[in-house]
């Protein structure tokens, strides 16, 4: 655990009691403050009143006098659309708002720091779509360096729940756009943008909110180095104004859609190669194209930015070129769940958005698509270039219909998962792959995307093992 500096004996309030803000109000207390909380959901409240926390309803005159501080999670809207009424109560009695990330920067380094050889590092990742693989494989890498590294924030274990780090330890952190806009404290050593495309669109008042969003990772205090994504005009122009000048190292711009030249330092990926520039000349270039957990241009920007950031760290090419040989993957990504016949089985029912859609399905080739859910905002249109490759389609998603329609490929009206795959298998011949990529959320039929993906992932795992 981290222990929360800096606001022994205050009273803070704690507003949703699920797994970031349980751990917040332990570290408060861990670190000498009182928390104080409130969830809507009874039974998180009885777990918290187990645990000795108060709970009191803020919406109650008064309920802020006496507070220093209020912790919101992240899936409580703070700004847009609406806040939520607790955050409004609070700003209007002048008590500042944060989270459980700007707690963990303002109580990271400690004073055993001077003791240790080398100081402990931060790389925080954030972007639309890539995040979690990029942050999981960075950890990867440095684990296989043999260097301490932890995973936390969006993936693995909550922020204030990891161990302090020891000299020369890493922290990899996974940040949503709902994590960098609230916190107070975003300070990392190394920051990573993988890219932008649209997406909680409604929480940001749009593109350019949601921009603004994830670009405080590299203004609030700003970091040592930054890995940036140019092949959208907002991370060309998010890297243009964090350089000093076109040799300026401190930035490390990543490409996947051309060959990146200049004096300064650049990360790309063509034609499967992963190559290093720096100042005009090639430092390294490692073949992705048999890289089995990181299949297609998508995997390649994510292969890209770990290794900027690892480089960042003093790796070696040829280390982090082993390294990816050995990464697994992550669930609903991009997953091989198996094959029979001939037949591949893909799951990668992270894909909620049209963008990372169209990267799974430009990743395969003769594909029978299982898509549709909640569609989000901006329509399919995005879709149309990518499913050249596709053979059909077979919709799930209480809108199945709807969704099918605007779609520019054959396709089938399943409503739910388990007759898309039973339609799919028995359209299948070898050399298809039968992929899960919704380009939708989950919540019309499932609680999550990992729950959608585990029902797709039983299903085939029940037809391989069959007779």
């Amino acid at each position: 655990m981290i222990p929360v500096q800096g606001m022994q004996g205050q009273r803070v309030a704690v507003l949703g009691l699920g797994r970031s803000g349980l751990s917040a109000a332990r570290a408060l207390k861990a670190g000498g403050a009182v928390a104080v909380c409130w969830d809507d959901n009874p039974p998180a409240r009885a777990a918290a009143e187990d645990e000795g926390f108060e709970c009191i309803e803020f919406t109650k005159a008064g309920a802020f006098d006496g507070i220093a501080r209020l912790i919101v999670s992240p899936g409580i809207p703070h700004l847009y659309p609406t806040p939520n009424p607790v955050v409004a109560a609070a700003l209007a009695a002048g008590v500042p708002v944060d989270n459980d990330i700007g707690l963990f920067f303002q109580s990271f380094a400690t004073s055993e720091w001077n003791m240790f050889d080398i100081a402990p590092r931060i790389v925080a990742v954030t972007g639309s779509n890539g995040k979690s693989t990029t942050s999981a494989l960075i950890h990867h890498i440095l684990e296989h360096a043999g260097r301490n590294s932890q995973l936390a924030g969006n993936i693995g274990r909550g922020v204030l729940d990891i161990e302090p780090a020891p000299s020369g330890g890493v922290v990899v952190l996974e940040l949503s756009s709902y994590q960098t806009d609230l916190a107070r404290s975003l300070t990392p050593d190394v920051a990573v943008f993988t890219n932008l495309s649209p997406d909680h669109l409604d929480r940001h008042a749009g593109m350019g909110g949601y921009f603004a969003a994830k670009r405080r990772l590299f203004a609030e205090g700003g970091p040592d180095r930054a890995v940036i994504g140019v092949d959208e005009q907002e991370g060309a122009f998010l890297a243009g104004q964090l350089s000093e000048a076109a040799v300026d190292d401190r930035v490390i711009r990543v490409s996947v859609d051309r060959k990146l030249t200049g004096p300064g330092w650049q990360v790309f990926a063509r034609k499967g190669f992963l190559s290093e520039y720096r100042n005009g000349k090639q430092v390294a270039s490692i073949d992705l194209r048999e890289i089995a957990g990181l299949p297609g241009s998508h995997n390649h920007q994510n292969a890209c930015s770990a290794y900027g950031a690892c480089r960042s760290l003093g790796l070696a090419p040829k280390l982090i070129e082993a390294a990816f040989h050995s990464f697994g993957g992550l669930p609903h990504r991009s997953q091989t769940i198996g094959e029979k016949g001939g037949v591949r089985f893909v799951n990668d029912s992270k894909a909620t958005n049209v963008d990372s859609a169209s990267k799974a399905l430009a990743a395969f080739k003769n594909i029978r698509w299982i898509c549709g859910g909640l569609e989000k905002a901006g329509g399919l249109d995005g879709l149309a270039a990518s499913s050249a490759t596709v053979k059909k389609a077979y919709v799930i998603g209480r809108e199945a219909a709807g969704f099918a329609m605007q779609l520019n490929v054959e396709t089938e009206v399943c409503t739910t998962m388990d007759v898309a795959v039973a339609r799919a298998i028995a359209d299948s011949e070898a050399g298809d792959v039968v992929l899960l990529a919704p380009a939708a959320a989950s919540f019309d039929q499932y609680d999550s995307f990992e729950k959608r993906g585990d029902d797709f992932t039983q299903l085939v795992k029940a037809h391989i093992e069959a007779a």
